[in-house]
């Protein structure tokens, strides 16, 4: 069933948010389906990184719906926005905040610790996701041994290690060279697919929102495009 189609596992209705006297969202719509990709372009204060905060649980919008699974996100207290985060949504950054004093191995399997997964059944989908990702031979290294690009490709492979609904991206290419944001571009894409996992991606990138079957295009707070 085309996304179009499909039921929305994010939905976003009417969100504001301001800042002081500055609104910075405003009434922003539009929901996400199992296995879209959703590209939020826009210039610099736009507002996309504010609007990913909010989807993510991290700022509360001052006004609007914000559901995941038919959780209402902007309504749930610390407790339940922890609970819904290790659950269901995966986040990737632009500077990677894997834990320095943790393998590669061990960084991945972070979400699973934190839901209690038995450690056989840990170490079996951390060693498939390593290998899924071409880095089952950089395991027991650590984040300083390794480069850019591998240090994104486990933080994808942590982001995505718990089966989430929702992986939230903010400018996941913005600190590697063209060569390493094209495969982790290609990773992001394949590795949907193959979960059937919603992406939200903040990006500047032209090559990062051409991996999106839609895009919002943002300016002072405000929908001013959609494809």
């Amino acid at each position: 069933m085309p996304p179009a189609l499909a039921t929305p596992v994010f939905s976003v209705s009417a969100v504001s948010k301001n800042y002081g006297e500055r609104r910075v969202i405003d009434s922003v719509s539009f929901t996400v389906a199992a296995g879209q990709r959703l590209a939020l372009t826009g210039p610099s204060g736009s507002g996309k990184t504010t609007l990913l905060n909010c989807l993510g649980g991290v700022d509360r919008p001052d006004s609007g719906e914000i559901t995941l699974n038919g959780l209402r996100i902007d309504q749930l207290d610390s407790d339940g926005l922890a609970r819904l985060r290790r659950q269901h949504v995966g986040t990737v950054f632009q500077f990677f905040h894997l834990l320095p004093t943790l393998t590669a191995e061990e960084n991945i399997a972070l979400p699973l610790h934190l839901l209690g997964v038995a450690a056989p059944a840990r170490r079996l989908r951390v060693q498939e996701s390593l290998e899924r990702i071409g880095l089952a031979h950089r395991a027991a290294a650590l984040p300083s041994q390794l480069s850019g690009g591998e240090q994104q490709r486990i933080a994808i492979a942590r982001a995505l290690i718990h089966r989430p609904n929702l992986i939230l991206a903010d400018e996941p290419t913005g600190n590697l060279d063209s060569v390493n944001g094209a495969n982790i571009l290609a990773l992001l894409r394949e590795l949907t697919d193959e979960t059937h996992t919603a992406l939200i991606l903040v990006t500047h990138s032209e090559e990062a929102a051409a991996i999106c079957q839609n895009r919002i295009h943002l300016r002072d707070g405000r929908i001013v495009d959609r494809t």
